[in-house]
């Protein structure tokens, strides 16, 4: 065992803090992990304010790189030395899903068996089972994925999660492709990721959506064709303008309330898909529609979990592409920041000037 600083949330809604914790030696199966970086993501606030689960006190950050320290009994595919980005979709290679052929639904993902502790032996509850705002985390060796060790760590990290999540909602969810007219309904890290990978997957139009004209400036460096302030202008007429009067054939929802759904709804095509990779709260409602339009319209309506991601698939491919220049995960990194700095990071990113923070050790 040793111990590390990191950064806690002790109880709901109060400020995180610094505290040294306890970290496992690797068990069977388990790898530790030196952490280089990791992102400041909207489900560490979510797990601070109380929005995930009680079980605090909660070790921070998921949304991480790092060098592998030292691995368990049983624990072939990577070893000390290796450079990995931590995911949170360890996949178990046998539930049904899995058996299947569908890993990257897997739904019996798994983390590490022993638990941190705070110096005092309290067990903490890492956030998504990673817990990466520390010197050095404990966690699934299958969380960890080996990518190119010549990468920028502050960048690859955030394909953890929130990019992840953007670039594999259009990708892979939406199954974006060339020539398909894409709307991206809210900006910010998610959102802004899904223009992205409309625009790697060749997608003709791509019309960003938000109520900020920075994150609207942002999209557009990502590859936006087309921006709508949704302030000014009803987002659904103006998506219909911009793709002939029919709607785009993909509408991702990276906000996830009932009133970005239902836009999204109406917003698309014919036979278009509409993707919710925005995390709705418990207490919000399908919206009402006419069930005759939902039959009337066609297409899908899908949900996307984790980008649909494959990480043993998608993370080697998606830095490889970043290293080419070919995918600008750089321009996600709006600041490196310090451990001490997450509670500040928290605020920026609620009053939306930052895409990501990004805690670099």
């Amino acid at each position: 065992m040793q111990q590390v600083r990191a950064v806690v949330a002790r109880s709901k809604g109060a400020p995180v803090s610094i505290e040294t914790i306890n970290v496992p030696d690797p068990g069977p199966g388990e790898a530790v992990v030196q952490v280089q970086a990791c992102g400041v993501c909207h489900t560490d606030l979510h797990y601070r304010e109380g929005g995930i689960n009680d079980e605090f006190p909660f070790l921070l950050g998921h949304e991480a790189a790092g060098v592998v320290e030292a691995v368990g009994d049983g624990v072939t595919a990577v070893a000390p030395g290796d450079f990995v980005v931590l995911n949170w979709r360890a996949v178990c290679g046998d539930c049904r899903a899995c058996d299947r052929g569908e890993p990257w639904y897997c739904f019996s993902t798994h983390n590490a068996t022993q638990k941190m502790t705070l110096a005092d032996g309290t067990e903490l509850s890492p956030a998504l089972g990673i817990g990466a705002f520390a010197e050095k985390t404990l966690v699934a060796a299958g969380q960890c994925t080996k990518v190119d060790p010549s990468a920028r760590p502050a960048a690859v990290g955030l394909l953890g999660c929130g990019v992840m999540a953007g670039l594999g909602a259009a990708i892979n969810t939406g199954n974006v492709g060339r020539g398909k007219t894409v709307a991206v309904i809210g900006c910010g890290g998610v959102g802004s990721a899904a223009v992205a990978g409309s625009a790697l997957a060749g997608a003709g139009t791509i019309i960003a959506v938000d109520l900020d004209d920075q994150k609207l400036e942002w999209a557009r460096t990502l590859g936006a064709t087309h921006t709508v302030n949704s302030s000014q202008t009803d987002p659904v007429a103006a998506i219909q303008e911009l793709t002939g009067g029919f709607g785009a054939d993909v509408v991702i929802d990276a906000v996830g309330r009932p009133e970005t759904w239902k836009q999204a709804f109406y917003a698309r095509d014919l036979a278009g898909t509409v993707v919710l990779v925005g995390v709705p709260t418990p207490d919000m409602k399908v919206p009402d529609l006419p069930l005759i339009d939902v039959f009337g319209r066609g297409g899908s309506l899908k949900s996307s979990w984790y980008g649909d991601c494959l990480p043993s698939r998608d993370f080697p491919l998606l830095v490889d592409l970043y290293q080419q220049g070919r995918l600008d995960l750089d321009a996600f990194v709006s600041e490196e920041i310090g451990l001490g700095d997450v509670e500040k990071a928290f605020a920026r990113m609620h009053d939306g000037g930052v895409l990501r923070s990004v805690v670099v050790l």
